[in-house]
């Protein structure tokens, strides 16, 4: 706490409202969010001090249906991510202040493991050794295609999942990520974005309890309030398309809810 109102008063004295702004949205755990329709249940977060670059990379990321959220420097990073949680980081390896590497590498001690993708205009072999030394999953040299970004966080995301093949199959119901459709045999899935949300993440996370704070955070962007029933509304409508005998989606009492994929499957 010391440390971030010392930092907060840094930035007031070089009167830097937006960071100011930033670090005040983390510490009050406000989320970031895509108000793009096609929303996805991965946060990504991008570190970037350049603002063009983090500009095109959160707007091309938000078209393609993620939750972004975007910080300039290693130190406002750090707080955002320490407090927030996050599916993927997209990181620069030039930042003023706490570089890039430098922020991999505290990220890690700190005890975050989501997958991080580091961006750098150095492509020297040394270079990229240090990064994934100290805790960088890969590696995508400027300038790059945005194609290939999205490609790689997708791998990245699946491989933190333990994934091996790009589709996401459970109980009979398989969901392509690329294409976001959702298949029960030959009979494609109608869902809105949010029950998209939803099941994806579900199937992201198969034999693990999910909470219902953690599913309104993923996948609406929010913190819970106790007081909403918006997560079982959304369960019990997803279990009516998909899975009406309750067998996929499960009830973890006192918990939320859960993707149980047995041994045989």
């Amino acid at each position: 706490m010391e440390g971030r109102i010392r930092r907060l008063w840094e930035l007031a004295r070089r009167d830097d409202r937006s960071r100011i702004c930033s670090i005040v949205r983390a510490s009050l755990g406000i989320a970031f969010r895509s108000v793009h329709p096609r929303v996805r249940s991965m946060r990504i977060l991008i570190v970037e001090d350049n603002p063009r670059i983090s500009a095109f990379l959160r707007k091309g990321l938000e078209e393609e249906g993620y939750s972004v959220g975007a910080a300039a420097d290693g130190d406002e990073a750090l707080v955002i991510a320490v407090e927030q949680e996050f599916d993927v980081a997209v990181v620069d390896v030039m930042l003023p202040g706490r570089s890039g590497i430098e922020l991999v590498r505290d990220l890690r001690e700190s005890g975050r493991s989501f997958p991080i993708l580091m961006l750098t205009a150095r492509d020297q072999t040394e270079d990229k050794i240090e990064g994934l030394d100290a805790g960088a999953d890969d590696y995508l040299t400027k300038p790059f295609d945005f194609t290939e970004l999205t490609a790689r966080i997708r791998a990245l995301l699946r491989r933190s999942a333990g994934v091996t093949t790009p589709t996401l199959k459970a109980g009979g119901i398989e969901l392509d990520p690329a294409t976001r459709e959702v298949h029960r045999g030959t009979e494609v899935i109608a869902l809105t974005p949010k029950e998209y949300a939803l099941l994806e993440y579900l199937l992201r996370n198969v034999n693990r309890p999910l909470s219902r704070a953690t599913l309104m955070e993923h996948v609406w962007g929010i913190r819970f309030d106790p007081g909403t029933n918006i997560v079982d509304v959304f369960i019990n409508s997803l279990r009516n398309k998909l899975d009406p005998e309750r067998e996929l989606i499960q009830t973890v009492r006192g918990v939320g809810y859960m993707v149980r994929v047995g041994e045989t499957e």
